[in-house]
């Protein structure tokens, strides 16, 4: 939640605009977010911090909020997803299953694209006065979001999705350090 020092000066034939480099931070929240790829529905949750705790809370509430279907739930290899408590939970909840992102292949999973969506157009240029009036502001753009949704859908074949991987991996194998 960070709050500028000084107003925006707000742009003007001739005159870009103008925002101070400094801000004071009001402090930070944790969204957890989960996108439902066939309706481009968003279920989100701000949490106080980001541990396993938090994302054990978040992935019951994905469940009440799912109750009958079979949910299948693409994630990063972050340490919190794979915690014995988080695991313990999803062995008794056998209607969850986790896909695991490569190393590196954060892009393969479309809620990151929803995350650079809300943070262009909600939080990168937003002034918060407190990690209440950012959270609100995160909940009015999910609530929004919803209410417009649209299916998310790959724009590239997998062929072509394989393609770049192999040319990456290639620049990468030949790139000195």
């Amino acid at each position: 939640a960070l709050n500028r020092t000084q107003k925006t000066l707000p742009m003007a034939p001739g005159h870009a605009e103008q925002r101070t480099h400094d801000y004071v931070r009001h402090g930070t929240t944790t969204l957890f977010a989960a996108l439902e790829v066939a309706t481009g529905k968003v279920t989100g949750l701000c949490k106080d911090r980001h541990r396993h705790q938090e994302f054990l809370g978040f992935l019951k509430h994905v469940a009440r909020a799912y109750p009958t279907q079979e949910l299948h739930l693409v994630m990063d290899n972050y340490a919190t997803h794979k915690k014995a408590e988080v695991r313990d939970w999803l062995a008794a909840n056998p209607r969850i299953t986790v896909h695991f992102t490569p190393t590196s292949g954060s892009w393969l999973n479309l809620v990151e694209v929803w995350f650079g969506i809300i943070e262009r157009q909600a939080i990168r240029r937003g002034t918060f006065t407190s990690v209440r009036d950012l959270t609100g502001k995160i909940r009015t753009f999910i609530n929004g979001w919803n209410r417009r949704k649209h299916p998310f859908m790959w724009t590239k074949t997998p062929d072509q999705i394989l393609d770049r991987i192999d040319r990456k991996r290639k620049h990468v194998s030949t790139t000195s350090h």
